[in-house]
């Protein structure tokens, strides 16, 4: 894949975000048709809830848990006991995880945020110019792509 090619798909995960999807949304919904995923309805189901850093508790990062679901799509095992193949796999999201923490400094929302967890708030944020301007958030998630595309 091209660099022009990797930046498209960035922007077009920046985009989703901006229109209101979450970040791990956008991330998974931007490459999710390289794996013959093409119903863009199923593409976004499947990663709504890992949004806000899974369920807006803050956890994981969203923008991250879009890569690692991607991972799987890429070279996930889906045999009980393909040791081999969950080894490769989970040395592919740690090599993601790496590059995602040594950009940013953490794969946790709140620290990348600089929020407390909200496990008692699923109520998602209100999107404004405002929201967009003061998170990082859109950084991220064409950060994640790009991590993501350059590391196949």
């Amino acid at each position: 894949m091209t660099e022009q090619e990797i930046e498209a798909r960035a922007q077009r995960a920046v985009e989703l975000f901006k229109n209101g999807y979450n970040c791990s949304q956008a991330v998974f919904t931007s490459c999710a048709d390289l794996y013959d995923i093409q119903d863009e309805q199923l593409a976004l189901r499947l990663s709504a809830s890992f949004g806000g850093g899974m369920g807006r508790m803050r956890l994981v990062c969203g923008a991250a848990s879009g890569m690692f679901m991607l991972a799987g799509l890429q070279n996930g095992s889906c045999t009980p006991h393909d040791n081999e193949g969950k080894m490769a796999n989970y040395a592919f999201v740690q090599h993601l995880a790496g590059e995602f923490k040594g950009k940013y400094g953490s794969l946790i929302c709140a620290e990348l945020l600089g929020l407390a967890p909200r496990p008692e708030e699923p109520k998602p944020a209100e999107r404004t110019q405002q929201y967009y301007e003061k998170r990082p958030c859109s950084e991220m998630i064409a950060e994640a792509v790009r991590i993501y595309l350059r590391s196949l």
